[in-house]
């Protein structure tokens, strides 16, 4: 609704998510792309209606665990230099091998979950972001505005290998 005087509403909506399913959703500025995504993942609680999990209703007390299903790199993530929350005897070497794979290997580097540093680009940064999700290894990924920032050659290799990749190990993105 750019561009139009009215009001803001989103809705209604009924989508159904499948694991291993890719899912795009397209739309103009403003249209509630991210609104959507903040509501899909629990992050937002809608003013009507009501999210369902397995056709169990997403109430107080299922919040959080609901949350949890998801990692989520939204545009303008904040990066930090320790991978917080994520604790595994092979944590850095997991990172070493998803810094590679993300072409990040020459600009950092992680030692005992700390990354060198997250002094890179936009596009490098949404990267790190991306490390940090496929450490979490959730069912649900959700990605806001994220090839936006990349330069063609990786944008490339975001579509053609890395999201088919999550498809194949059953992932929903």
């Amino acid at each position: 609704r750019e561009g139009q005087p009215h009001d803001f509403v989103l809705g209604p909506i009924d989508l159904t998510f499948y694991p291993g399913e890719i899912v795009f959703i397209v739309g103009g500025n403003g249209s509630g792309k991210t609104t959507l995504a903040k509501l899909i993942t629990g992050l937002y609680l809608p003013e009507d209606g009501e999210i369902y999990l397995d056709d169990q209703p997403i109430g107080a007390d299922t919040r959080e665990s609901y949350r949890q299903l998801f990692s989520v790199v939204f545009d303008g993530a904040v990066i930090f230099d320790k991978l917080w929350g994520l604790e595994a005897a092979d944590l850095d070497h997991r990172a070493r091998e998803y810094l590679r794979e993300l072409q990040l290997e020459h600009a950092v580097s992680v030692s005992n979950g700390v990354l060198s540093t997250t002094n890179v680009s936009r596009g490098q940064r949404k990267r790190l972001a991306l490390l940090t999700a496929y450490l979490e290894d959730r069912p649900v990924y959700v990605f806001d505005e994220w090839a936006a920032d990349q330069d063609p050659a990786f944008r490339q290799a975001f579509y053609l290998r890395l999201l088919p990749e999550l498809r194949n190990r059953g992932k929903t993105v």
